[in-house]
């Protein structure tokens, strides 16, 4: 096939001062440590808009039954934000609802917050209104798209945090993440991509953060990890 997808760890070991609670999960290297032991987790993706609240409990019953540790989800900007600055959080869009069952059924959760998730999903999960933002230029170091990307960013965050949903508050994400399949890592893309990892951090988001990234068209794959 063409480009292959790996998913690539860009791994943050939060110190004791990102929070008041410390963490029992951290990455030395070799593996995922959960309460001190070294774990090999089996994770799988349910897109909570892609199904009904009826459904939730039955595909996540489902894939714990199958041998599944960790509920992969993205955070769907386009159907949380569809005109700016107005939020819906209901129905097929109940986040916190859909994690909350995840917890309830013993599992853990990877949140993909993007905010661009790909996901065959329109648009990449941006809201249209995106595209007329004046100046903008999409998945790079440019001011009105990471103003607009943080403002939604910090929404999901502190979302997360008030419902107490990370790990280092009791909840079941322990796993983060921050971009996506960026299609290169040159000097603008890796501004972008640093800006909202260090925008998480500095929101104290807890668990370890990652992003991914595609092999590229020399067929060269980047890897990139950094222990703050």
């Amino acid at each position: 096939m063409g480009n292959v997808f790996l998913l690539l760890q860009l791994l943050f070991f939060f110190s004791s001062w990102l929070s008041s609670v410390t963490a029992s999960v951290s990455y030395d290297h070799k593996a995922v440590i959960i309460n001190g032991q070294r774990r090999i987790l089996i994770s799988g993706s349910i897109h909570y808009p892609r199904s009904t609240p009826e459904m939730w409990p039955g595909l996540i019953q489902k894939a714990k039954d199958g041998g599944v540790d960790v509920i992969q989800t993205y955070v769907f900007w386009n159907g949380h934000e569809p005109t700016p600055g107005n939020y819906y959080f209901e129905d097929r869009y109940d986040l916190v609802k859909f994690i909350k069952l995840v917890q309830q059924a013993g599992l853990y959760l990877h949140l993909r917050i993007g905010p661009y998730v790909c996901a065959e999903w329109n648009f990449g999960g941006f809201p249209v209104w995106l595209k007329y933002v004046p100046g903008i230029e999409f998945r790079t170091d440019n001011v009105p798209f990471k103003a607009a990307m943080q403002k939604f960013t910090e929404k999901i965050v502190g979302m997360m945090k008030s419902e107490k949903l990370f790990e280092n508050q009791g909840g079941p994400i322990i796993l983060s993440q921050v971009g996506n399949s960026p299609l290169d890592f040159h000097s603008r893309k890796m501004g972008y991509i640093y800006f909202i990892a260090f925008d998480s951090i500095l929101s104290s988001i807890g668990p370890l953060l990652n992003t991914s990234s595609l092999k590229n068209n020399k067929d060269r794959t980047h890897v990139l990890v950094i222990i703050l």
